[in-house]
């Protein structure tokens, strides 16, 4: 069985998160991405913020050691929220389910928000598994789809 760990971002990690964040399926069925996500100087320079913000809490996703994808909690507009991006080569396996476990294990903030777009079954499974419950949806300006689509919004209480 492999083993799903987390772990601090260190300098290494870059060039295969900046990979799995380019790949156009991963990129369509995320939906909410970075304006253009084959820049790699935008890319580095919100990786280091993500180190320096202390509102910000970034982990690697490991599968066996190898990097599987990155986890994070942020506030926005004074809410907490939840993100993860996973290869895409490891969707279906159990990766996102038990990264979020641990996760939320260790991040005991409560509530917290996360975000995810509606026909995106697999995040919102992730997500609803993990105790998060649907609070609302709401149309808005995805890049990774260059079209407004519907989001839901969850929350996650305890």
């Amino acid at each position: 069985m492999a083993v799903i760990a987390l772990r601090p971002l260190v300098d290494d990690d870059a060039d295969a998160l900046f990979r799995m964040m380019q790949d156009p399926e991963s990129v369509k069925m995320a939906a909410f991405t970075s304006e253009d996500p084959t820049d790699r100087a935008r890319f580095d320079a919100h990786l280091a913020r993500l180190r320096t913000d202390p509102e910000i809490t970034y982990r690697v996703i490991t599968y066996d050691g190898v990097i599987a994808g990155s986890i994070s909690s942020f506030v926005i507009d004074g809410e907490t929220e939840l993100s993860y991006w996973i290869d895409r080569h490891l969707w279906g396996q159990g990766v996102a389910s038990r990264a979020v476990e641990l996760f939320l294990a260790a991040m005991r903030e409560r509530p917290l928000h996360a975000r995810a777009a509606s026909d995106n079954a697999g995040s919102l499974h992730v997500l609803r598994k993990a105790g998060f419950k649907t609070q609302r949806t709401e149309v808005s300006y995805a890049r990774g789809r260059d079209s407004d689509i519907e989001e839901t919004i969850l929350r996650l209480d305890d």
